[in-house]
C-alpha cells in the first residue's frame, strides 16, 4: 500500500492491527477505526447517508454505494486478474480468485484436514461436522445443511415440471415414477407374514393398513369390553 498522504498510511496501518479502541454503545463490539464503528452504528440506527444518483437508492457505507454502481450503472470491473481474463468488481472476489491459480486454502477445519479458499465455504463446511440442518423445504419441511441441496430438492421433488403420480391406493403424490414402484412394494403389497398390533392384537397382511390401524390408538381413550379382554379407541 502506498499514498502520498501520511493520514491515509496511517488509517490503512490500522487494518493490520488487531486492538480495536472503538467501542459501540449499542453492542457488545469493537473496532479498529472511528470509521467502521460510526458504519456500523449507522446499522442500530437505520440511517444511510450515502444516496445514488442514479436511482436514489441508500446505503450505510461509502463502499456499498460505490459496489453497488458497479454492479448496476456503470458495470465497471476494476479489479483484474494478471494471470488470466478474469476481472471483478470487488476486490475481495479477486483475492478470492487469485488463490484459484496459487492454491492457497487459507481457511482449514480445525476437525478434519478440509480447507477453503475463502470463509464462507468454510461455514458451510462446518456444518458437517454439527449435523444442523439450517435450511427447511417450505413444501414438505424437509430439512438440509446446504442451501444449494435445498434447491435440488426443491426442484426435484416440487417442480413445476415435476410429474405427479397419484398412488391407485392411497392419497400420496409422488413426483418419480420409480419411487412410486418403491411405494407400492413397501406399503400396498401383500405380505405373507402379518403384522400384529401390539395395542389390540389385530393383524394385517399390508403395511399401509397397519399404520392407518396404529393412529385410531393414539391419545384416544382406551374402551374395555366387560366380559372379555378386548379394547379399543372406538
Amino acid at each position: 500500500f502506498t499514498s502520498p498522504r501520511l493520514s491515509n498510511l496511517k488509517r490503512h496501518l490500522k487494518t493490520h492491527s488487531d486492538e480495536k479502541h472503538y467501542l459501540c454503545h449499542l453492542c457488545p463490539k469493537a473496532f479498529r477505526t472511528a470509521t467502521l464503528l460510526h458504519n456500523h452504528v449507522n446499522t442500530h440506527t437505520g440511517t444511510k447517508p450515502y444516496k445514488c444518483k442514479e436511482c436514489d437508492t441508500a446505503f450505510v457505507t461509502r463502499g456499498e454505494l460505490s459496489r453497488h454502481r458497479r454492479y448496476k450503472h456503470t458495470l465497471e470491473k476494476p479489479f483484474k486478474c494478471t494471470i488470466c481474463e478474469y476481472s471483478s468488481v470487488e476486490a475481495s472476489k479477486m483475492r478470492r480468485h487469485i488463490r484459484s491459480h496459487t492454491g492457497e486454502r487459507p481457511y482449514p477445519c480445525g476437525l478434519c484436514s478440509y480447507a477453503s479458499k475463502d470463509a464462507y465455504k468454510l461455514k458451510r463446511h462446518m456444518l458437517t461436522h454439527t449435523g444442523e440442518k439450517r435450511y427447511e423445504c417450505c413444501v414438505c419441511r424437509a430439512r438440509f445443511t446446504q442451501s444449494g441441496t435445498m434447491k435440488i430438492h426443491m426442484l426435484q421433488k416440487h417442480g413445476e415440471n415435476v410429474p405427479k403420480h397419484q398412488c391407485p391406493h392411497c392419497s400420496t403424490l409422488i413426483s418419480r415414477k420409480s419411487d412410486l414402484g418403491v411405494h407400492l412394494r413397501n406399503l400396498h403389497s401383500y405380505m405373507e407374514e402379518a403384522i400384529k398390533c401390539s395395542a389390540c392384537g389385530a393383524v394385517f397382511h399390508e403395511r399401509y393398513a397397519f399404520l392407518q390401524h396404529k393412529k385410531t390408538h393414539r391419545g384416544g381413550k382406551r374402551i374395555t369390553c366387560a366380559q372379555c379382554s378386548y379394547a379399543c379407541n372406538q
